[in-house]
């Protein structure tokens, strides 16, 4: 999970975008917006999600960098209530949160990004609200083999991509003129690593 900056139309202010992502599935579990980095925001937050998605107690870790809000005596004492395992990015390694960073970019090159700021943290929000249900339920993930995150955490994933694979092997069959190479993979993805090159190598 991380922190990011949402820019205001006020020069020099700016809200705070507290987002937990599941790296398994790519679905954004919790979204939520503040005027402050504090301890107690990250922790309601880190408790509805873990309510909403049924999984207090369960065999969770939460990755994060090392900011204020992240090791605050607050969320850790949630994550233990919890029973959340807390992992942390190493000191001044700055792609040890790569999913988390690859999202924020995604959410600040969308289309309906406002260039001039937000308006007010009600705007904020509302817009967060909006990206958070497009990029679950609509966005075809091009990490998670173009499946929704909503597909994927729901399991689905694996028929859709049979499905899709037996449809790439008949075009194939029909139509060997057409295909100088193997067709794509859609085989689905049972391992995911926070950091997959460090994994390879």
């Amino acid at each position: 999970w991380d922190i990011s900056y949402l820019p205001s139309k006020i020069r020099g202010k700016h809200y705070y975008l507290y987002l937990i992502m599941d790296i398994f599935s790519r679905k954004v579990v919790g979204a939520e917006v503040y005027d402050q980095e504090l301890g107690e925001y990250a922790a309601e937050l880190l408790q509805r999600a873990a309510w909403r998605e049924k999984c207090v107690q369960g065999n969770i870790t939460l990755h994060s960098d090392n900011g204020a809000p992240m090791r605050s005596y607050t969320m850790r004492a949630k994550m233990h209530d919890l029973g959340v395992v807390s992992s942390y990015s190493r000191p001044r390694v700055s792609n040890d949160n790569p999913y988390s960073e690859s999202l924020f970019k995604t959410i600040k090159y969308c289309p309906s990004w406002p260039m001039d700021g937000f308006s007010s943290i009600e705007d904020a929000r509302c817009w967060v609200g909006n990206f958070v249900d497009w990029y679950n339920n609509e966005h075809k993930h091009s990490g998670i083999k173009y499946v929704t995150p909503q597909q994927r955490h729901c399991g689905e994933d694996n028929e859709i991509l049979r499905q899709r694979m037996q449809v790439y092997r008949r075009a194939q069959l029909t139509h060997p003129g057409r295909w100088s190479r193997q067709t794509r993979d859609w085989s689905y993805i049972d391992e995911v690593y926070l950091n997959p090159e460090k994994c390879a190598a």
